[in-house]
């Protein structure tokens, strides 16, 4: 870390034990003010981390695994929004590991996995390549692990019920199985289309176009309204609808919109979507309640029963709407105010913890709401870097391979015979498989509904 930045995080330790209340101090209009509440924030959150210590394993958090590329993403972009490289190591090091046969698939996890927590490393490595994050060498590049993602996810498009989409669960004695959400689809939708935009391959962009069209004629994507559903089932058909709402859901379609208005000049069908679903997403989880400017995740937040997942989920949206601004410039007008009132909140609400600089769930909230945690962080953390932005208006990124983009591509990446692969190839799925498939559907449903009725309205 940069001497001065760790200069700074210790005087904001110690001047912390020197009042009641402290939150984070945060200047929006000075760059170094913007750099210490992230560096702050960046050290609460990486002393939870402990992949890089002898015993661990690189790249996995504490009972989850998805957790870890989101986590580097984030970290991804705070390197490249401050330019401070103090994580870029560890950072290397877990996304490597973890790769599997370069499609971060590994065989030690493979069983459980989501076809969300997958995408979500790719997101991960597409986002290293897209702002030429370093390399290493004898290494797969992280364009190519990105590819390595696509190419295995693509294959378990599923026709055999609602004439198309990606499943939940990746295997059918998964409950879930017969569950199609809108994080897997929109996360496939999402790489592909920046996929498409990097490589200029009409491949990726033409899955862009299928996936979203798809999503359109299924409660996942309501152009009606430009509402998301968070779930629907194969058991009905694709007609059944969870309606939770969920900011990095809109977070998914929102990117993947706006990277295909970039890469098609400005198509009047990716301007009706992007403008859409932008203005839901501002009436949805920026309340008026709180000033209309401030981020809020409404499914839980209010009775503060958001569980881990949930409390990243801000923190995808705050950095997807920030970079939408760079490849739809008409958007910025619109978005920035509410990442900068964001942040600004977000500041006062990082007062938790003996040190005073723990943030917690309720950026809305001025004082600290008790809760701490790694998540929490994270989701701060995206914020607080999405706000150096503003000086860096003479940068084009998100590159691509024509526009400064460096990571080579690998159109085959993830398609070939490693162990990873033979170990986790899926057997046919018979009728014996779908029908417990069924049943355990319908009890993991009717088990998820009543706890997230409890979970919104209990208490």
């Amino acid at each position: 870390m940069q001497p001065n930045r760790l200069w700074s995080i210790a005087l904001s330790v110690c001047l912390a034990g020197q009042a009641s209340v402290w939150g984070l101090e945060l200047n929006i209009n000075d760059q170094e003010s913007i750099k210490t509440a992230a560096a702050t924030t960046a050290f609460n959150m990486m002393s939870q981390y402990h992949g890089n210590e002898s015993g661990h394993i690189p790249g996995k958090l504490p009972d989850t695994w998805w957790e870890g590329g989101a986590m580097f993403m984030t970290l991804i972009q705070y390197w490249f929004w401050t330019g401070d490289p103090s994580y870029n190591e560890v950072t290397t090091q877990g996304m490597l590991w973890q790769k599997g046969s370069n499609d971060y698939f590994p065989s030690n996890y493979s069983q459980y996995l989501g076809n969300d927590d997958q995408v979500f490393w790719g997101l991960a490595a597409m986002t290293a390549a897209e702002l030429n994050y370093p390399e290493q060498d004898g290494q797969p590049s992280w364009l190519s692990l990105a590819q390595g993602v696509f190419n295995t996810q693509v294959p378990r498009w599923d026709m055999s019920s609602c004439q198309g989409g990606l499943q939940w669960q990746i295997w059918p004695y998964q409950a879930g199985y017969t569950t199609k959400n809108s994080v897997s689809n929109g996360g496939l939708f999402q790489l592909a289309a920046r996929l498409g935009r990097y490589t200029n391959n009409q491949t990726y962009t033409d899955w862009a176009e299928k996936i979203w069209d798809w999503s359109a004629t299924t409660p996942l994507l309501r152009k009606s309204d430009w509402t998301i559903a968070d779930t629907t089932t194969t058991l009905s058909d694709c007609k059944a609808h969870g309606d939770l709402q969920w900011t990095y859901n809109y977070g998914m379609y929102l990117s993947g919109a706006a990277y295909m208005y970039n890469h098609t000049n400005g198509d009047t069908k990716w301007k009706n979507g992007l403008d859409g679903l932008l203005q839901t997403t501002f009436s949805q989880f920026f309340p008026k309640q709180f000033g209309g400017n401030v981020m809020s995740e409404i499914s839980c937040e209010p009775n503060m029963m958001c569980d881990r997942n949930q409390d990243c989920f801000k923190g995808f949206l705050a950095s997807w709407l920030t970079f939408i601004t760079t490849i739809v410039p008409y958007t910025e007008g619109q978005i920035l105010p509410k990442i900068q009132a964001s942040a600004e909140a977000a500041a006062k609400q990082c007062s938790g913890g003996s040190q005073k600089s723990k943030c917690g769930r309720r950026w809305h909230q001025p004082t600290w709401d008790g809760t701490t945690s790694l998540e929490e962080d994270m989701s701060a953390l995206s914020v607080f870097s999405s706000n150096m932005i503003k000086f860096k208006k003479g940068d084009i990124a998100p590159y691509t391979a024509n526009s400064g983009g460096k990571s080579e591509s690998n159109p085959t990446a993830g398609t070939g015979s490693g162990d990873d692969q033979n170990d986790t190839k899926p057997e046919p799925i018979t009728t014996a498989d779908r029908a417990g498939a069924s049943i355990l559907t319908i009890l993991f449903v009717c088990g998820w509904v009543a706890a997230v009725t409890w979970l919104v309205y209990g208490g």
